[in-house]
């Protein structure tokens, strides 16, 4: 029977208004499908989401918490969209504004950005670049980073992004789409085990040596995965007017130099033997590109110690070793007899069991790949995304950790995790119909309760705080502090493939972690905590004098619970509490010196938990 193609399986759910229908999971189903049309506005699908949510938590008796302020929703969603803390202005403005709607047009608004683009462009970075196996790929973050905030500029949706990520070629400096493949060098069990881990949510690679210890994915079926990969390379570009790396597909089993010599040892032997006595010597191969081959095989092979390889010996030779560079088939390894060739592997997809026709190149096998991963046939492909999306904005998933989420894990509130995806295949995978609808969820907005504000709490009731990723929060500092940027950090970084020498650069080296990892698993460090409290260039620019923004605060409100208030907005985007304003007085009453009491208040706000943290 013929696969629908992506457009024709839309149409259909469109026509047919029966989308849940097609979804079948192990979650439960919706008791009633939901019209196609319905599902494109975006607030009508939250206002669901919340339903949904509102109905389950309900037969548990858990206590709702009530809608957050609209200080702590502007400073929540605009981290979440645009990366920063907004301005005391921006504050003060929507707290004015008396219309209904405006966080939804808030929202509309951020999602148009180019700090919206930039946030999650740096996002999808630390996704990739985090679990790197290949360190060179560092030197290719600014190709991705520019690349990829132009798929989220012209809104691309994620299964082209997806594609583009799998199917990449060319230079690694001028295609960031190559930077999965660059990322893990080009090793075909790598980018295998990372694809499904990023595109499907499914931790394939536990499957690499056994079968699967907590799924039902089996062995094979890993190998059958790394099997679209084995002919794509990276190489390095040898051009004397850069330096850099190229992505590159190989279609033609090509035998390297000291490759299987066994088959043909007479043409061996006839090419290099200078004195006809069918022996081959270092002295007769030097010169040739042959004779650093021929020293190693002179250490395999040399069975009598005369320094000179006959047919004999030659024909003796061991195997190559499994997944040579010049090998374009998959072969699984043999664990009881590592030095083998192993097994030959076709491509297979594991969810489905589709298969690529024998004879195909590398673009078409991993274009096969790509079309069965992102087609909306497969459920994982929009769970994987929707689940890991919702997990960043509200600080938990409906599975979690959001990269191992497979067959047998159990979802909380399985219907509204399908509910979501229905609408986001239905959108064509849309990324910032995603966005918006999670952001316009009265879920998103609840308030964080002190006694709940716990990872053991009933998910999803009210808010949790979470942890701010690095370029948010040096976005952050940056924007508080009222500078441009720290400037250019000297050095070079951890090695000529480290992280960029920008200062924003070696910040997120310091404070980074992998964004793929529970917010209850992530915890600050001491060096980080030093840098904070310590860092000269942080401490210059609270001085409460000149033109720092402490110092034209004090210059601009003359009285001190004015200039507290200001301080506070500045930094917390909020107003500060009754007994804030008296722990404060009391400070300043201490000191006596004002510049010197205002400069303790700005640099305690700073090292709060509350700045460090989204809440």
């Amino acid at each position: 029977m013929r696969r629908l193609s992506r457009f024709e399986f839309t149409q259909l759910l469109l026509l047919t208004g029966l989308v849940f229908s097609l979804l079948i999971s192990v979650a439960a189903p919706l008791e009633a499908a939901t019209p196609a049309s319905e599902l494109k506005n975006a607030q009508r699908v939250a206002e669901a989401v919340d339903r949904l949510i509102a109905e389950e938590l309900d037969q548990t008796k858990t206590r709702l918490a009530p809608r957050t302020s609209d200080e702590v929703f502007l400073r929540r969603v605009t981290f979440d969209l645009a990366g920063t803390v907004p301005s005391p202005r921006e504050v003060t403005l929507f707290g004015l504004d008396l219309d209904s709607d405006k966080r939804e047009k808030l929202i509309d608004r951020l999602i148009e950005t180019d700090e919206f683009a930039n946030n999650w462009t740096r996002y999808w970075r630390d996704v990739i670049y985090s679990r790197a196996t290949d360190q060179r790929s560092r030197i290719t973050q600014g190709a991705f980073e520019e690349w990829m905030a132009e798929q989220h500029k012209q809104n691309s949706s994620w299964d082209n992004v997806a594609t583009a990520l799998i199917t990449a070629t060319g230079d690694v400096r001028e295609n960031g789409a190559t930077a999965l493949i660059f990322a893990h060098g080009g090793q075909a069990s790598e980018i295998a085990a990372e694809t499904s881990r990023i595109f499907l949510g499914i931790q394939l690679q536990c499957a690499n040596c056994h079968d699967h210890p907590t799924d039902k994915w089996k062995r094979e079926q890993f190998h059958q995965l790394a099997a679209f990969f084995p002919r794509v390379r990276v190489r390095r570009i040898r051009d004397q007017q850069k330096r850099s790396f190229e992505v590159v597909s190989v279609n033609v089993n090509r035998q390297r130099r000291g490759g299987d010599f066994r088959r043909n040892p007479q043409r061996l032997v006839q090419r290099f033997d200078r004195n006809d006595d069918k022996k081959i010597t270092k002295d007769e191969v030097m010169g040739t590109r042959f004779a650093r081959v021929f020293e190693r095989l002179l250490q395999q092979g040399d069975t009598n110690q005369d320094k000179a390889l006959s047919i004999a010996e030659i024909k003796k030779l061991p195997r190559p070793k499994n997944r040579r560079r010049g090998s374009t088939e998959y072969f699984m390894p043999n664990l009881n007899n590592p030095a083998s060739r192993g097994t030959k592997i076709d491509p297979v997809f594991f969810v489905d069991g589709s298969e690529v026709q024998p004879g195909r190149s590398d673009l078409e096998r991993r274009q096969a790949l790509a079309e069965s991963i992102t087609s909306p046939e497969n459920l994982w492909f929009a769970r994987a995304y929707v689940n890991r999306i919702w997990a960043e904005m509200l600080g938990r998933g409906f599975y979690m950790p959001v990269d191992d989420i497979g067959p047998h894990r159990v979802a909380v509130f399985p219907k509204v995790l399908e509910f979501l995806c229905q609408g986001f295949v239905v959108n064509n995978y849309d990324m910032k119909w995603l966005y918006r609808t999670i952001a316009n969820t009265q879920t998103y907005q609840r308030k964080i309760l002190a006694q709940e504000a716990s990872h053991d709490t009933p998910p999803f009731a009210s808010a949790i705080p979470t942890r701010l990723r690095a370029d948010q929060l040096y976005s952050a500092i940056v924007k508080v502090l009222g500078v441009g940027d720290f400037g250019r950090a000297p050095g070079r970084g951890r090695g000529p493939y480290g992280r960029n020498r920008s200062a924003r650069g070696q910040f997120s080296t310091l404070f980074g972690f992998d964004p793929s990892t529970p917010q209850e698993d992530i915890t600050g460090t001491v060096p980080q905590a030093l840098f904070l409290m310590n860092s000269p260039t942080v401490n210059n620019l609270i001085r409460g004098n000149g033109q720092t923004r402490l110092g034209r605060i004090l210059k601009n409100f003359k009285d001190d619970q004015d200039a507290v208030n200001e301080l506070y907005l500045l930094v917390l985007a909020r107003e500060p509490s009754t007994w804030e304003i008296k722990i404060c007085r009391k400070h300043l009453n201490g000191v006596k010196d004002r510049k010197e009491a205002f400069e303790d208040l700005m640099w305690g706000l700073l090292n709060s938990s509350e700045f460090l943290s989204k809440r």
